[in-house]
């Protein structure tokens, strides 16, 4: 088994809502720069880069970290991260950690834990993280995906519902979140082995994850289990939005 683990961060430069975001600067650095030093300040012994654009693959040599053009159809960033996984030739037991080009304020700490968590895990091929939920909203926010888990800490199911449906406390007022069973969301870091990455892609897509808009439910759809670690920290904002990158450039400042 290799040591350590690896991270590869897919960036993709045709984002629909924000075009060349990898690029756009933010508290004087562009975000792909951001991305790769909290990779580097993990406990990663290799990161890379997997790009569908020359010009983030121009940034990331001026950067001097390793980054990979990869096929511009790919549907998602997990595809993405699969060809440059299969082209640094990586063996079976490697363990990758998939962090997305858009998540500048992901604490470094993070990113070493959900690739702990996935060692610690015998038998699984995946691993995930999740916050505690303290706030209504966020558990009636559609926009964020909440999980729920078995007692041993794997995934049971995700969803952009609230999970679990509280029968009775819910009857009621839905502003207090009841005491008696916990709410997780789900943060949107992912730690592979190279095996169960390799058969992920072969599996077609599932009805659930074509539902809910959630690639992970491909995995548990197809009886693979997930590993889901409470996050050590709260990561900070992803970017998906103009509004975004003053929120994450906040983020950055403040830290």
């Amino acid at each position: 088994m290799d040591k350590g683990f690896k991270v590869l961060i897919p960036a993709r430069y045709g984002s629909t809502r924000l075009p060349g975001k990898p690029l756009l600067e933010i508290a004087g650095k562009p975000m792909i720069q951001h991305v790769v030093e909290r990779a580097r300040a993990s406990e990663a012994d290799e990161v890379v880069v997997a790009t569908d654009d020359q010009r983030i693959l121009d940034a990331c040599a001026a950067l001097g970290v390793t980054a990979l053009l990869t096929d511009s159809a790919h549907r998602s960033g997990t595809d993405r991260v699969a060809e440059a996984m299969e082209r640094c030739g990586w063996g079976d037991d490697t363990v990758i950690v998939n962090l997305q080009g858009d998540e500048p304020c992901m604490p470094s700490a993070l990113i070493s834990q959900v690739a702990a968590e996935l060692v610690a895990a015998d038998g699984v091929g995946i691993a995930t993280l999740a916050c505690p939920i303290t706030e209504s909203s966020v558990l009636f926010d559609p926009h964020a995906v909440k999980v729920v888990t078995s007692a041993a800490g794997l995934a049971l199911y995700f969803s952009r519902a609230p999970i679990p449906w509280h029968r009775d406390e819910f009857l009621g007022d839905r502003a207090k979140l009841p005491t008696s069973v916990r709410f997780l969301r789900h943060i949107g870091l992912y730690a592979y082995r190279v095996s169960f990455l390799r058969r992920y892609v072969a599996f077609e897509p599932s009805p659930l994850e074509i539902a809910e808009s959630l690639e992970q439910l491909r995995a548990l759809w197809h009886g693979e289990p997930i590993r889901v670690g409470i996050a050590a920290e709260e990561p900070g904002p992803g970017v998906d939005t103009r509004a975004d990158l003053a929120r994450a450039a906040a983020y950055l400042v403040g830290t």
